[in-house]
C-alpha cells in the first residue's frame, strides 16, 4: 500500500518509528478503518522487523517514538514495546512514559489474541460460569484450605491473564489458577 499524501505530509517522508529511513509503507493500527489517526508511516526496515521475532535490537528506536505527539505513533510504539516487555530495555522505556488510556486501548486494538480462559480439561470458561476445584488449595492470606470438589459460583475472568479466574470461597474473593478447576 503506498503512503497517503496526507500521511506523507505529516511524517515529512520519514519513518515515524525509527526516524532514520524514508517512509514507504502505511501501517494501520485497526485494519477495519482507513483513518489517518489510526495510521503510522513506516520504512522497509521497520516493516521487516515487525515480522522478525529476532529484530529486538532494531526496536530500541522506540525510545524516541513513544514520545511522539501523534497518538497512533505512540500506540504502535507501545504495542511493539509490549512484545519485548520481558526485556529490561523495553520495560524501562514503558516505565518512563505515562500514556493516556485511549492510546493504550488503540495499541491493543486488533491484537486481541484468540487465547481464552480454559479449565484443566480444555473447556472454555466465561464470566459467570460455575467451576469445581479439582484439588485442595491453600488460600494465601487466610487460615483455610479450599477442599477438592468445592463449587465456585459466578466466576470472573482475569482479563490480562488467561491462567487466572476470580471467585468467592468462604465469602472471600480469591484468585484461582484455571489449571485447578473444572467447568461445572
Amino acid at each position: 500500500m503506498s503512503i497517503l499524501n496526507q500521511l506523507n505530509e505529516r511524517c515529512q517522508g520519514t519513518c515515524e518509528l525509527c526516524n532514520n529511513e524514508t517512509a514507504t509503507h502505511t501501517f494501520n493500527l485497526n485494519a477495519k478503518e482507513d483513518d489517518i489517526n489510526l495510521q503510522v508511516a513506516i520504512c522497509n526496515t521497520c516493516k521487516t522487523s515487525m515480522e522478525d521475532e529476532r529484530a529486538e535490537f532494531h526496536w530500541r528506536c522506540l525510545e524516541g517514538s513513544i514520545w511522539s505527539p501523534i497518538e497512533s505513533v505512540q500506540a504502535l510504539s507501545f504495542r511493539l514495546l509490549n512484545k519485548y516487555s520481558d526485556q529490561n530495555w523495553a520495560a524501562d522505556i514503558l516505565n518512563s512514559v505515562d500514556l493516556e488510556d485511549r492510546v493504550k486501548e488503540l495499541a491493543l486494538q486488533g491484537t486481541e489474541k484468540l487465547e481464552v480462559h480454559k479449565d484443566a480439561f480444555g473447556n472454555i470458561l466465561q464470566n459467570g460460569d460455575n467451576v469445581v476445584l479439582t484439588q485442595a488449595l491453600d488460600v494465601k492470606g487466610t487460615s483455610f484450605t479450599a477442599s477438592k470438589g468445592t463449587v465456585v459460583k459466578k466466576i470472573k475472568l482475569v482479563s490480562d491473564n488467561t491462567e487466572q479466574i476470580e471467585g468467592k470461597i468462604n465469602e472471600q474473593m480469591i484468585v484461582i489458577l484455571t489449571k485447578f478447576v473444572k467447568k461445572n
